[in-house]
Parts: C-alpha cells; sequence; structure tokens
C-alpha cells in the first residue's frame, strides 16, 4: 500500500517512540519515507530504537529526545531543538501515555494524577508546542493522538486512563475544527487489545487474562503492531488530506461487544446458536 515515497520529505515526531506501538509507527513512517524524531525519558531505550528505526530504510534520519512530556517547559526546548536539527516538523504523534489496574476506591490522588499529567497534559504540551510552531511558520501539518476504545464510554479499573484519554478525544476534536483554518489535521487512533511489553506488564501480567481477552473479541485474536503502524502512516500522510477531527477505532469489533445481545456468542457455539434461534421461532 505504501512506498517509500508516501512520507517523502516529511518528518515526524512520535513521543514515547522508544518502545511499544510508538516504536511500531515510527518504524511504519520511517519506511514509508519520513525521517523520524522520538522522544522519552529513558536515553538508552531511545538510543536502542533509533538503531532499529534506522535499518528501516537506507539514508533515513532518526534523531532522539530525552524529554518529560509533563514539563512544558522541556518540551518547548525539545521542539526548539528538533526545528534545528530537521528542515521541517510536519508530523506528530501523542502516544507517551502511563497505566495500571486499580479498583477506584483505592486510587490514590498521587496515582490519578500521574496518568492524567503524562496522558492529558503531556498531549497538550505537545500539541500546543507543536501548533504555534505550524502557525508561525505557516505549515500545514498532522496531529495523529493514540487513545483507546474505552475513552468514550469509560471502563472500570483503569479510571486515571479512562478521564485522561477521554481530555484528549475533546481535544482532537475540539482542535480540528478551530486549525482547520491554519490546514492542521488532528485525529485519533483507539485501539483494542494490542500486546507491548510495559502495558501487558501493568496490565495482562496473567496468560489467563489474555485468553479471555481473546474470547470476547469477535475476531478471536489481538491486534498486530504492523496494523496499527498502517493506520498511522495512512492518517499522517497525504493520503487522507481530507480526514479530521476522527477518532479511528481498530479492535477486531471488541468494542461492538456493547450490543444488547453480542454476549450470547460466548455461550455456545454458532451451530448451537442457530439451532436454538431456530426452535424458539414461533410456529405458523
Amino acid at each position: 500500500m505504501f512506498t517509500t515515497d508516501t512520507m517523502k520529505g516529511k518528518t515526524v515526531l512520535i513521543t514515547g517512540g522508544g518502545s511499544g506501538l510508538g516504536l511500531a509507527m515510527a518504524k511504519g513512517l520511517c519506511r514509508a519515507g519520513a525521517d523520524i524524531a522520538i522522544c522519552g525519558r529513558t536515553v538508552e531505550k531511545l538510543e536502542k530504537a533509533s538503531e532499529e528505526i534506522g535499518k528501516e530504510r537506507e539514508g533515513s534520519k532518526v534523531k532522539i529526545y530525552s524529554v518529560d512530556v509533563r514539563n512544558h517547559e522541556q518540551v518547548q526546548e525539545m521542539f526548539n531543538q528538533i526545528s534545528s536539527d530537521f528542515d521541517s516538523l510536519d508530523g506528530l504523534i501523542n502516544n507517551a501515555a502511563g497505566n495500571f489496574l486499580s479498583a477506584s476506591e483505592d486510587l490514590s490522588p498521587g496515582g490519578f494524577k500521574a496518568i492524567v499529567d503524562i496522558v492529558l497534559q503531556g498531549t497538550f504540551n505537545c500539541t500546543h508546542a507543536f501548533g504555534n510552531y505550524l502557525i508561525e511558520n505557516k505549515a500545514p501539518g498532522s496531529i495523529l493522538n493514540i487513545v483507546t476504545t474505552y475513552a468514550e464510554h469509560g471502563s472500570a479499573f483503569v479510571l486515571p486512563s479512562a478521564c485522561a484519554k477521554a481530555g484528549v478525544l475533546a481535544m482532537t476534536k475540539s482542535l480540528a475544527y478551530e486549525w482547520a483554518e491554519y490546514d492542521i489535521r488532528v485525529n485519533a487512533i483507539a485501539p483494542g487489545p494490542f500486546p507491548t511489553k510495559g502495558a501487558w506488564a501493568r496490565l495482562v501480567p496473567d496468560s489467563m487474562l489474555e485468553k479471555m481477552m481473546v474470547k470476547q473479541n469477535p475476531s478471536k485474536r489481538l491486534g498486530k503492531h504492523q496494523e496499527l503502524a498502517n493506520l498511522a502512516v495512512f492518517l499522517m500522510s497525504d493520503l487522507a488530506p481530507y480526514i479530521t477531527g476522527e477518532s479511528v477505532v481498530i479492535d477486531g469489533g471488541e468494542s461492538l461487544k456493547a450490543g444488547q445481545f453480542n454476549f450470547v456468542t460466548d455461550m455456545m457455539s454458532r451451530k448451537k446458536l442457530k439451532m436454538a434461534f431456530k426452535a424458539m421461532k414461533p410456529k405458523k
């Protein structure tokens, strides 16, 4: 679908790009021709990721930046450095996040704040800096926020993440309208279950829980990193110039389980279901 010209001449910053889905998206964008900037808090992780990304395309340019996205001054300094290191900055993917499982009554104020500061405040800090950079330079650009399927309807046991991601989704739609006149597109991706080392250690530490996640998904599998990377490349590229303010769900249909009778697929096989439905039909 993509060639090395799809993102040629563009530079994209991916926050939290040193591992997991951020790294997968960085690699996908690099293969499609983009120069890459990644940021995070651990230099060693960023350096390793940079080497991996650079192998995706000959002649690619990859730079790393150690920064805490919760700190607005650090973020602004990073953008100043990026504008010096690259000819231009054309795209931003807000991927940095944090999450953990907890009964909401057991949450500490500090625990709640830690997640909201990374996800919501961090996304604002980067978006604010990048938006002003584009506006001042009268340049078009694209912003992609990584939210989650429960940003719209919430979820038990991940209250700080649900609140923060809901805020990011509102930010996405608000800025998509407000900044359209500057030719700045703002979209979101809402992933379902995509296994990553970091998130899985905190959220799916037990293989039994993973099996349950697979079972409740109508596609009967977890997401593959390349699938999400492909969607990110498409939304960030000039192949999608008229898409803005959109949140694209990629979860194998998992979030559709909210349908009132969808649960019956867990009760018995389709063959038995069809037999049961047939038996329930009123006689003529």
